[in-house]
């Protein structure tokens, strides 16, 4: 199946919890803390991959989680840290944030990696609050958590020469006859379901070409296969424009070329402005001579290569033609966008709100104060006032009015404030 676009849900590791934990000696009273910290959450990190050429991997499945970071252990031991989720990815696939649009990456290069996500940081072991006043801290640091994103793949093929033209003009028997590649060929339209690849070999050069499905009037809008395609070649260097010439259907090549180059431009990105080289196919036909001359007629001075797809003739110009084309082209380029670096979010804003002598600290900070402190240890609650003297947060209390009469909030938990 051929999927070139797809949406899933991607969460990095949770980092491992820190444990509480002291020294034991045979028959002696425990010693000192020696509780280690967690494991560091695993990554979530994209690879392309010049084997792949579809997404379909992404749709059926489409959550994915890195592993978790595991406990710290006694003794100091720290936690083993989860595993980095890899997400293989053809080329050409463009990352982007659901929420923002934004591209987080072009997966242009084989082999080329690009964290999305960051695994969370362990909690701290016990062993780590130790100071000259706290010999014993009954507290341990969970495990940083971390949230899911959500992001889409958009696969755009990657191709020197696409083959552009209307169903059934004959462009998968091109792409057979000029490659090794072996596309469905059928006498219906919409036989090609999906961008084929071939690789052309001309003496010791080689390029790729891509067949697009066939193209119909207002694809631009979604007609046919539509735009679902016409991403497929914003990539190409160049395009080969095929028509039958024999009116094999009753269609008429001028008027045909005439609106696929309408449709190229209606679908903007600049795919109007590719060089093109005009093929005429099926010559082999009886009465193709006479309506090659006519085409040819209508398109003045634009150059026409006739070929037959069916016997092969015209097909070695026809190569010669897109090499020394090429050869005048500059190569495909990835996306020019903002260059994106995972920044983990601030785990520690905070916002005090003010109701007559009560102060309320809310904001992510709490909750992690809250996962980290336990309210009936002594040793803890002094890491908590610390933490609330370090920040400012006392400063800032008292600077609000906050004095010996007023109740400080935090996390549903009260205190009184004391200057």
């Amino acid at each position: 199946m051929f999927i070139d676009r797809a949406t899933i849900n991607i969460k990095a590791g949770d980092g491992g919890n820190g444990i509480t934990s002291f020294i034991h000696y045979k028959g002696k009273v425990s010693g000192g803390p020696d509780g280690g910290d967690g494991g560091k959450g695993g990554d979530v990190i994209f690879v392309a991959d010049k084997h792949l050429s579809s997404l379909a991997d992404y749709y059926y499945k489409t959550k994915f989680v890195a592993e978790n970071g595991s406990a710290g252990q006694p003794k100091n031991c720290f936690g083993k840290s989860g595993a980095d989720l890899v997400l293989k990815v053809p080329l050409g696939t463009v990352i982007r944030d659901k929420e923002t649009k934004n591209v987080i990456a072009d997966m242009f290069e084989d082999g080329q990696k690009k964290i999305v996500l960051v695994g969370g940081d362990g909690g701290k072991g016990n062993a780590r609050f130790t100071n000259a006043r706290r010999h014993a801290p009954h507290f341990s640091q969970t495990g940083e958590k971390t949230e899911t994103k959500r992001v889409v793949l958009e696969l755009k093929t990657i191709a020197d020469v696409g083959l552009v033209g209307f169903p059934n003009v004959g462009k998968s028997t091109i792409l057979s006859r000029i490659t090794q590649a072996k596309p469905k060929i059928a006498n219906y339209h919409f036989t090609t379901l999906s961008p084929n690849l071939g690789v052309c070999e001309y003496y010791d050069n080689q390029f790729t070409v891509a067949d697009i499905p066939g193209l119909i009037e207002g694809a631009s809008e979604g007609a046919g296969l539509g735009v679902e395609f016409l991403r497929h070649i914003e990539r190409t260097r160049m395009l080969v424009h095929v028509v039958d010439v024999a009116g094999e259907e009753g269609r008429d090549p001028y008027e045909d070329y005439l609106k696929i180059n309408a449709e190229l431009k209606k679908y903007g990105g600049g795919l109007e402005k590719l060089k093109q080289i005009i093929v005429a196919n099926k010559t082999d036909f009886f009465g193709a001579e006479e309506k090659l001359a006519e085409f040819k007629k209508k398109l003045g001075r634009k150059k026409v290569i006739p070929v037959s797809a069916l016997t092969g003739a015209g097909l070695d110009v026809l190569k010669k033609e897109i090499y020394v084309a090429l050869e005048k082209l500059p190569p495909v380029k990835p996306l020019e966008f903002e260059e994106f670096n995972y920044v983990k979010p601030d785990k520690l804003d905070y916002e005090i709100l003010k109701e007559g002598e009560t102060f309320v600290i809310v904001g992510t900070l709490v909750d992690v104060l809250k996962r980290n402190v336990v309210m009936d240890d002594m040793n803890s609650l002094a890491y908590l006032q610390k933490v609330l003297r370090d920040r400012g947060i006392i400063d800032k209390l008292r600077k609000m009015g906050a004095n010996e009469k007023s109740t400080v909030i935090i996390g549903g938990e009260e205190f009184e404030f004391v200057d």
